[in-house]
Protein backbone atom coordinates (compact mmCIF):
# COMPACT_ATOMS: atom_id res chain seq x y z
CA UNK A 1 0.00 0.00 0.00
CA UNK A 2 2.85 2.17 -0.09
CA UNK A 3 1.70 3.45 -3.39
CA UNK A 4 -1.00 4.94 -2.35
CA UNK A 5 0.36 7.08 0.81
CA UNK A 6 3.94 6.63 2.23
CA UNK A 7 3.83 9.94 5.12
CA UNK A 8 2.15 13.54 5.46
CA UNK A 9 5.42 15.27 4.70
CA UNK A 10 4.76 15.36 0.69
CA UNK A 11 1.15 16.33 1.38
CA UNK A 12 2.56 19.24 3.42
CA UNK A 13 5.19 19.72 1.17
CA UNK A 14 2.76 19.99 -2.39
CA UNK A 15 -0.11 21.97 -0.48
CA UNK A 16 1.92 24.65 0.80
CA UNK A 17 4.76 25.30 -2.43
CA UNK A 18 2.11 24.99 -4.64
CA UNK A 19 -0.51 27.48 -2.61
CA UNK A 20 2.89 29.53 -2.90
CA UNK A 21 3.85 28.80 -6.41
CA UNK A 22 0.28 29.73 -7.32
CA UNK A 23 0.59 32.96 -5.45
CA UNK A 24 3.57 34.10 -7.11
CA UNK A 25 2.58 33.35 -10.49
CA UNK A 26 -0.83 35.60 -10.22
CA UNK A 27 1.61 38.10 -8.64
CA UNK A 28 4.07 38.18 -11.23
CA UNK A 29 1.13 38.04 -13.65
CA UNK A 30 -0.77 41.43 -12.62
CA UNK A 31 3.10 43.01 -12.43
CA UNK A 32 3.65 42.13 -16.02
CA UNK A 33 0.12 42.91 -17.48
CA UNK A 34 -2.60 41.81 -19.49
CA UNK A 35 -1.47 41.20 -22.93
CA UNK A 36 0.46 37.72 -21.20
CA UNK A 37 -3.13 36.70 -20.81
CA UNK A 38 -3.86 38.54 -24.29
CA UNK A 39 -4.93 35.76 -27.18
CA UNK A 40 -2.40 33.79 -27.83
CA UNK A 41 0.40 34.26 -30.41
CA UNK A 42 2.83 30.96 -31.03
CA UNK A 43 5.58 32.57 -28.56
CA UNK A 44 2.29 33.19 -26.15
CA UNK A 45 1.51 29.29 -26.26
CA UNK A 46 4.64 28.38 -25.70
CA UNK A 47 5.06 30.87 -22.47
CA UNK A 48 1.75 29.00 -21.07
CA UNK A 49 2.65 25.34 -21.84
CA UNK A 50 5.91 26.15 -20.42
CA UNK A 51 4.20 27.97 -17.37
CA UNK A 52 1.87 25.19 -16.64
CA UNK A 53 4.66 22.54 -16.62
CA UNK A 54 6.83 24.57 -14.50
CA UNK A 55 4.38 24.67 -11.75
CA UNK A 56 3.66 20.67 -12.38
CA UNK A 57 7.01 20.62 -11.38
CA UNK A 58 6.99 22.66 -8.28
CA UNK A 59 4.15 20.74 -6.87
CA UNK A 60 5.75 17.48 -7.55
CA UNK A 61 9.59 16.93 -7.89
CA UNK A 62 10.42 17.31 -4.01
CA UNK A 63 14.05 17.94 -5.16
CA UNK A 64 13.23 21.45 -6.41
CA UNK A 65 12.79 23.91 -4.15
CA UNK A 66 10.13 26.79 -4.53
CA UNK A 67 12.70 29.15 -4.82
CA UNK A 68 14.00 27.52 -8.14
CA UNK A 69 10.61 27.11 -9.36
CA UNK A 70 9.94 30.95 -8.72
CA UNK A 71 13.08 32.37 -10.78
CA UNK A 72 11.87 29.98 -13.74
CA UNK A 73 7.86 30.92 -13.25
CA UNK A 74 9.51 34.97 -13.14
CA UNK A 75 12.48 34.18 -15.69
CA UNK A 76 9.63 33.19 -18.37
CA UNK A 77 7.28 36.26 -17.84
CA UNK A 78 10.56 38.58 -17.67
CA UNK A 79 11.23 37.54 -21.32
CA UNK A 80 7.69 37.48 -22.24
CA UNK A 81 7.60 40.95 -21.39
CA UNK A 82 11.18 42.10 -23.01
CA UNK A 83 9.65 40.11 -25.93
CA UNK A 84 6.38 41.83 -25.86
CA UNK A 85 8.64 45.28 -25.60
CA UNK A 86 11.08 44.42 -28.41
CA UNK A 87 7.85 43.80 -30.80
CA UNK A 88 6.75 47.06 -30.37
CA UNK A 89 10.12 48.66 -31.41
CA UNK A 90 12.34 46.69 -33.01
CA UNK A 91 9.78 45.81 -36.47
CA UNK A 92 12.27 42.38 -37.59
CA UNK A 93 11.43 40.99 -34.09
CA UNK A 94 7.66 42.16 -35.21
CA UNK A 95 7.97 40.18 -38.30
CA UNK A 96 9.39 37.21 -36.13
CA UNK A 97 7.26 37.08 -33.61
CA UNK A 98 4.26 37.79 -34.89
CA UNK A 99 2.41 36.09 -38.32
CA UNK A 100 0.50 38.58 -40.41
CA UNK A 101 -3.40 38.23 -41.63
CA UNK A 102 -4.49 36.30 -44.48
CA UNK A 103 -7.53 37.01 -46.70
CA UNK A 104 -9.17 33.96 -47.46
CA UNK A 105 -12.53 35.02 -48.97
CA UNK A 106 -13.23 37.95 -50.89
CA UNK A 107 -15.92 39.91 -52.66
CA UNK A 108 -17.11 36.18 -53.79
CA UNK A 109 -13.75 34.75 -54.45
CA UNK A 110 -11.47 32.24 -52.44
CA UNK A 111 -8.08 33.07 -52.15
CA UNK A 112 -7.35 28.57 -52.94
CA UNK A 113 -3.86 29.41 -52.75
CA UNK A 114 -3.75 31.64 -49.37
CA UNK A 115 -6.09 29.03 -47.85
CA UNK A 116 -3.76 25.94 -48.85
CA UNK A 117 -0.95 27.36 -47.12
CA UNK A 118 -2.73 28.24 -43.85
CA UNK A 119 -4.09 24.51 -44.56
CA UNK A 120 -8.15 26.24 -44.46
CA UNK A 121 -10.73 24.42 -45.74
CA UNK A 122 -13.78 26.16 -47.45
CA UNK A 123 -15.75 24.39 -44.96
CA UNK A 124 -13.95 26.34 -41.86
CA UNK A 125 -15.26 29.59 -43.94
CA UNK A 126 -18.16 28.36 -44.23
CA UNK A 127 -18.97 27.66 -40.52
CA UNK A 128 -16.90 31.09 -39.31
CA UNK A 129 -19.98 32.95 -41.64
CA UNK A 130 -22.42 31.35 -40.03
CA UNK A 131 -20.88 31.80 -36.42
CA UNK A 132 -20.84 35.32 -37.08
CA UNK A 133 -24.98 35.17 -38.69
CA UNK A 134 -24.41 35.29 -42.19
CA UNK A 135 -26.77 32.56 -43.92
CA UNK A 136 -25.19 33.71 -47.07
CA UNK A 137 -21.34 34.16 -48.63
CA UNK A 138 -23.39 36.82 -50.61
CA UNK A 139 -22.94 39.41 -47.97
CA UNK A 140 -19.71 39.04 -47.17
CA UNK A 141 -16.89 40.84 -48.30
CA UNK A 142 -14.23 38.73 -46.57
CA UNK A 143 -12.43 36.19 -44.28
CA UNK A 144 -9.70 37.03 -42.61
CA UNK A 145 -7.49 34.54 -40.51
CA UNK A 146 -6.13 36.53 -38.32
CA UNK A 147 -2.27 36.52 -36.68
CA UNK A 148 -4.17 34.52 -33.81
CA UNK A 149 -5.73 31.41 -35.34
CA UNK A 150 -9.02 33.71 -35.51
CA UNK A 151 -11.54 34.42 -38.60
CA UNK A 152 -12.84 38.00 -38.97
CA UNK A 153 -15.84 37.49 -41.49
CA UNK A 154 -16.24 41.00 -43.13
CA UNK A 155 -19.77 42.54 -43.78
CA UNK A 156 -20.72 43.73 -47.29
CA UNK A 157 -23.09 45.96 -45.92
CA UNK A 158 -20.82 47.87 -43.33
CA UNK A 159 -18.20 48.32 -45.64
CA UNK A 160 -16.84 51.97 -47.13
CA UNK A 161 -13.66 52.64 -48.97
CA UNK A 162 -12.60 54.63 -46.15
CA UNK A 163 -10.46 54.00 -43.39
CA UNK A 164 -10.21 50.07 -44.38
CA UNK A 165 -9.53 47.26 -41.80
CA UNK A 166 -7.74 45.64 -44.46
CA UNK A 167 -4.96 47.91 -44.95
CA UNK A 168 -2.25 45.55 -43.17
CA UNK A 169 -2.88 42.47 -45.40
CA UNK A 170 -0.33 42.11 -48.45
CA UNK A 171 -2.89 41.35 -52.06
CA UNK A 172 -2.56 43.05 -55.70
CA UNK A 173 -6.26 43.40 -55.08
CA UNK A 174 -6.64 45.78 -52.75
CA UNK A 175 -5.27 48.56 -54.35
CA UNK A 176 -9.16 49.90 -55.08
CA UNK A 177 -9.83 49.66 -51.15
Amino acid sequence: MDFLFKDWTMVYRTVIVGTLAYLLLIFVLRIFGKRILAKMSAFDFVVTVAFGSILATILTNSKLTLVDGMAALTLLVLLQFILSKLILHVNFIDKLAKSEPALLYFNGEYDEQAMKKERVLKEELYQAARSSGFVSMDDILGIVLEANGEFSVLSKSEYTTGNSTLINIKKDYFTSL
